[in-house]
């Protein structure tokens, strides 16, 4: 029987230097504890880091409504760069956890984030701001969609081999809830004083007043506590320790780049689809107050997500791949046809089935395509 390693407590900040994941009796005793603190802890950061990603897809939507005066296509371009800034971004996060460590970069990654929220609650006050600025501020939100890279990487360290796939899905797919959890909660904090150093809040065309500040300013406390939370209860894995130049090599392994361009079509659409909507919307269904009910369908993205791990393992990854893929192209498609155009005013309720078939499917295949990653 193979025998379990000591079972020896670091000192606080210090490494973990003895990680037997796939030992029965070390498992049992201390790393399956150890594991699930870090996970919990991670899902929590990275259910905000997605909050902060995804905060202009509700703040562009509200802009020239509080007296800024950005065209169409500018809107659609700051709810565009945060998903741009984070894809590239998670590039360099893949590679950061063995160099920094999951303890040390999750905490520092977390906090970084309170820096675009502040300063985007200030810019979004004045009128005056530039658009250069909410540009600055949106790449800086992107930040948030790169910690996923590095998040996910971290987990994948602390779980044997038979729990790796549940455990990325707890990770992953909670994770992804950050969208969905910032559509609902964003709306009904802009409607409301929450902060009492602001003022009596912006006055729109309508005569409603909006504080617009509290979507960003109301995911500041959580990321406090998320970092404090990463700092104190999270660990770093001697074990999980290498140099960039030991990691480059995946670089040469062909698998990893088709992989890569499996998930652009799957969670870059998902992406694409929960920062997009809302501002779609709004151009074509001018009437319908999408705010509503946007938080729908990144909702549903990410519950599929946990069920497109379980449905590939009865069915075979490849067959749903194609069948999710194939059916993507189909919802895509159809959905053109549900918009105004000449001679018809569109349909608001087809448009929005076809797009919660778009985020069912577009999560349906995340998930096969990031465990496959990782």
């Amino acid at each position: 029987m193979t025998q379990s390693a000591p079972l020896q407590t670091p000192t606080r900040g210090a490494p973990i230097q003895e990680w037997q994941p796939e030992n029965a009796a070390f498992w049992q005793a201390r790393g399956k504890r150890i594991a699930s603190r870090n996970l919990w802890i991670s899902v929590f950061c990275l259910l905000l880091s997605f909050c902060v990603w995804m905060l202009f897809s509700t703040v562009a939507v509200n802009l020239n409504k509080v007296g800024f005066r950005f065209s169409t296509e500018q809107l659609f371009l700051l709810t565009a760069l945060p998903s741009v800034s984070g894809a590239l971004l998670r590039v360099p996060y893949s590679f950061v956890i063995p160099v920094f460590g999951g303890r040390r970069w999750t905490a520092f990654s977390t906090g970084i984030l309170i820096v675009p929220c502040l300063w985007l609650g200030f810019a979004v006050r004045d009128s005056q701001t530039s658009f250069a600025t909410f540009m600055a501020i949106a790449l800086l939100c992107g930040f948030g969609g790169a910690n996923f890279a590095s998040s996910m990487g971290n987990i994948s360290f602390f779980f044997p081999k038979a729990r790796q796939g549940g455990a990325l899905g707890i990770n992953g797919g909670l994770g992804n809830l950050g969208v969905s959890v910032m559509q609902f909660v964003a709306p009904l904090a802009i409607s409301c004083a929450i902060f009492g150093f602001a003022d009596g809040g912006q006055v729109t065309a309508s005569g409603d007043s909006l504080w617009l500040e509290n979507a960003a300013w109301i995911w500041v406390p959580f990321l406090a506590i998320g970092t404090l939370a990463a700092w104190l209860g999270m660990n770093d894995l001697a074990a999980a320790k290498s140099s960039l130049r030991e990691q480059l090599p995946v670089l040469k392994r062909p698998h990893l780049w088709i992989m890569a361009l499996l998930y652009l079509a799957t969670f870059g659409s998902f992406i694409g689809f929960s920062a997009g909507f809302a501002m779609l919307t709004k151009t074509q269904f001018p009437g319908v107050v999408i705010m509503h009910y946007a938080f729908f369908g990144p909702l549903i993205g990410a519950l599929a997500r946990s069920a497109g791990g379980m449905i590939s393992d009865r069915f075979g990854g490849t067959r749903v791949t194609l069948i999710n893929y194939v059916l993507m192209a189909l919802f895509a498609a159809l959905l053109f046809l549900t918009l105004p155009g000449a001679g018809h005013q569109g349909s608001f309720v087809a448009f929005f089935a076809l797009f919660m078939g778009l985020f069912l499917t577009s999560g349906l295949g995340s998930v096969r395509n990031s465990s496959a990653a990782n």
